[in-house]
């Protein structure tokens, strides 16, 4: 995977005085699954709404296999857009909400009842072809949607968040079934989520937007084992921050904090603080070999399969860690420590 399929070049876009993307650049993979993944009001859905011709860019160029985009209007373009809203016609069956767009492009009666067959039969819709979206559930009506989308044969598929309206039992069934579609049929998909566990499932590369900008873009493991900034560390599931002295990093450096003097591992420059994940924290009742941190358990709360233990340090912060079929007294003493190359450097 490595023919980049659409390119958005020195992006930028503001409605009114709201200045919403700046400067920004994007070059998404042929036949990959990129999630664009933030918060509220950084720019995600207006990233794929430019791609769709929904909206336009103030300034910049917008790529699909070479052919700038900006200014061709939405119904000439190959993509098509799932919205968490799903908009199906409530007076029309599933075979017909399916076929809808063929037939607005005026599609060949036979080409088109053929290819609306083939995405029944893909998204295992076939037995409910006869029904209105009034009988189905929201994981049926999710399906025809994505189904509506893909008989159109598109290049991309811009999903707006589709699963938000779904619970969560439903909801992760749906993130394995949509990358499973994806693989199979070896579209591009472009998918808008907050939410930290959908991107890490399902995607080939995430991109992790704040305020209009790309804090990172990586693979999911790359990005949740080594974040570049504070920002990427603690949106994608958390992270604890650490904040002290250091020698010249690198091999043979080390990291000062809370009393404590941890190695480095193949660090460099000069980060603003450092992250630890709260599974790769260790606790023990006595000092273990190596660097540690003596603190005191403040709260240890059951999630399951696992505890989430919150430890006051000497500093007085907060730092917490996931254990497994352990729990912990208020006030009990811990020792904290990690293996070096879990503690990773991150810039503001």
């Amino acid at each position: 995977m490595s023919d980049t399929l659409i390119q958005l070049k020195r992006i930028h876009k503001s409605f009114g005085a709201q200045k919403v993307i700046s400067e920004l650049d994007l070059d998404v993979y042929d036949g990959e699954f990129l999630t664009l993944l933030g918060p509220s009001g950084c720019g995600k859905t207006t990233i794929l709404r430019m791609i769709d011709g929904f909206e336009f860019p103030d300034d910049g160029e917008i790529l699909l296999d070479g052919e700038d985009l900006v200014g061709i209007p939405a119904n000439r373009r190959a993509t098509n857009t799932v919205f968490q809203s799903y908009a199906l016609f409530p007076h029309l069956s599933v075979r017909e909400n399916v076929g809808f767009g063929l037939r607005m492009r005026k599609v060949p009666k036979a080409e088109a009842a053929k290819r609306v067959d083939e995405a029944l039969a893909l998204l295992q819709l076939e037995s409910l072809a006869g029904r209105r979206p009034s009988q189905l559930s929201g994981g049926q009506q999710q399906r025809v949607a994505i189904a509506r989308g893909l008989v159109n044969q598109p290049r991309v598929l811009l999903l707006d968040e589709p699963l938000g309206a779904l619970d969560l039992h439903l909801r992760r069934q749906m993130q394995l079934e949509l990358r499973k579609f994806q693989k199979t049929l070896g579209i591009t998909f472009i998918y808008v989520t907050h939410d930290q566990e959908e991107a890490l499932t399902m995607s080939d590369r995430i991109a992790v937007m704040n305020g209009g900008r790309i804090e990172q873009i990586d693979t999911p493991d790359e990005i949740y084992l080594r974040p570049r900034t504070r920002f990427a560390a603690d949106f994608l599931g958390g992270a604890n921050f650490l904040e002290g002295s250091l020698t010249p990093a690198g091999r043979g450096g080390s990291f000062s904090c809370e009393g404590a003097v941890f190695p480095l591992v193949n660090i460099s420059g000069k980060p603003s603080a450092f992250t630890v994940r709260p599974e790769f924290v260790r606790l023990s009742s006595t000092a273990p070999e190596g660097p540690s941190i003596r603190g005191l358990v403040k709260a240890c709360v059951f999630m399951g399969q696992v505890s989430r233990v919150s430890v006051r340090l000497p500093s007085g912060r907060l730092l917490h860690a996931l254990t497994e079929g352990q729990s912990y007294a208020e006030n009990a003493p811990v020792f904290v420590s990690w293996e070096p190359w879990r503690l990773c450097a991150v810039s503001d």
